[in-house]
């Protein structure tokens, strides 16, 4: 992947180019009409050493040579008319050759700079796409899509994360925000996504696949790092959620939207966390989102994104990829463009008729099972306690 040709110094000229430019020539024009007005003397020819400065602020250090020699030369013809060139308007002229040489240099450093800052972006890009691969469109029983929203250019790439396996235990589903930003959360990212596709396909309970990866980011990290994560696996109908201090799922079940709260709460990985897994039992078209804190976090004036009350409007038609497609057109819509932070987005749709016969519920979730409720749907009895249940109409 090259760099834009505007950033190396070559054609063409990028937008911002053209305005350093037209900056420079209209006070150039400025300074020109005052001189044919003011008369012969060259009073203010010394303005003229601003224009290459404009320049530089946007342009490549050639456009800015370009530029100041220009400048030079109608200082120089300013100087010329005047009757008498004294020794005032010859340091002035000297004046703006020597700003045209020190704008250059100045330019040439923020080119650098500006290309390096877009070279470790590329790579960290580069990186971070090869550690998420592509999921879906099913896994097991379910429709997957995921979707990776990046921040605006000015943020760091996030270390957001997201997997999903159809292994012996049942399909399975992590999604997590590694702390920090830049290289060094896309690298603690692809060791947690390392271990859990190893792990996810041989550990039978979920809360054995947590401290797995609790301790394969314990090795990884200092003292004050750490990965928020949610742990998803369905098998024979039956959901189970574990919840290592990540935002909670969002259950969307004919026209209801539904936190899944965890039964209690647990510390990141890395702070050991003991997790109480929460079952749900499925029906057909149930769908679950999945998503990062940059969700909860977008805002515009200082008003918080309505996830929830949007959620079944966005997300409960169509294809799940139509409704993350739409989930991030009104994100970006409603923050006006401007993310502070990236969002990892997977939503789960449950198909009954596609579920796995050979995947009964294990022995150690039937006793839970047993207390967990399934949400009340909408026109129903009142829901029980523990479900915060939202009605959005159909």
């Amino acid at each position: 992947m090259k760099l834009p040709l505007y950033l190396t110094g070559r054609w063409p000229v990028s937008p911002a180019t053209r305005a350093g430019i037209g900056a420079a020539v209209a006070l150039l024009a400025f300074v020109a009409a005052v001189e044919l007005v003011d008369g012969p003397e060259p009073n203010y020819v010394g303005l003229i050493a601003a224009a290459p400065f404009l320049a530089a602020v946007f342009a490549s250090w050639r456009v800015v040579l370009g530029v100041g020699a220009f400048a030079t030369v109608a200082a120089l013809g300013f100087a010329l008319m005047a009757p008498v060139v004294t020794r005032q308007t010859a340091v002035n002229v000297a004046g703006v050759a020597l700003a045209t040489g020190i704008a250059a240099a100045v330019a040439a450093l923020r080119q650098r700079q500006a290309a390096r800052i877009a070279e470790l972006a590329r790579l960290a890009s580069v990186a971070q796409q090869a550690v998420l691969r592509p999921i879906g469109p099913t896994v097991g029983s379910l429709s997957v899509a995921g979707r990776y929203i990046s921040a605006t250019a000015a943020a760091d790439i996030g270390g957001d994360l997201y997997e999903a396996l159809d292994t012996p235990y049942g399909v399975r589903i992590i999604i997590g925000d590694v702390r920090g930003k830049g290289l060094d959360a896309v690298r603690l990212a692809s060791i947690v996504l390392g271990a859990y596709r190893h792990v996810a396909f041989e550990r039978p309970d979920l809360r054995t696949v947590v401290a797995d990866l609790d301790r394969a980011v314990a090795r990884s990290v200092g003292e004050e790092d750490f990965v928020t994560a949610l742990l998803v696996e369905e098998r024979g109908g039956t959901l189970t959620i574990v919840n290592c201090g990540h935002p909670p799922p969002l259950l969307l079940r004919r026209g209801t939207v539904i936190p899944l709260e965890p039964p209690a709460t647990a510390p990141p990985l890395g702070f050991r966390p003991r997790v109480q897994p929460r079952l749900e039992r499925l029906e057909p078209d149930d769908r679950l989102l999945l998503f990062t804190d940059g969700l909860g976090e977008a805002r515009r004036d200082g008003e918080f994104f309505p996830t929830v009350e949007r959620a079944w409007g966005l997300l409960g038609h169509g294809r799940v990829a139509d409704g993350l497609a739409s989930l991030e057109a009104a994100l970006v819509e409603w923050v006006r463009g401007r993310l502070d932070d990236d969002i990892a987005l997977v939503l789960l749709e449950y198909a009954a008729d596609h579920a796995r016969a050979d995947a009964p519920v294990p022995s150690w979730e039937i006793g839970t099972l047993a207390h967990s409720h399934p949400p009340t749907r909408t026109g129903g009895s009142p829901p029980p306690s523990g479900h915060a249940i939202i009605n959005l109409g159909q």
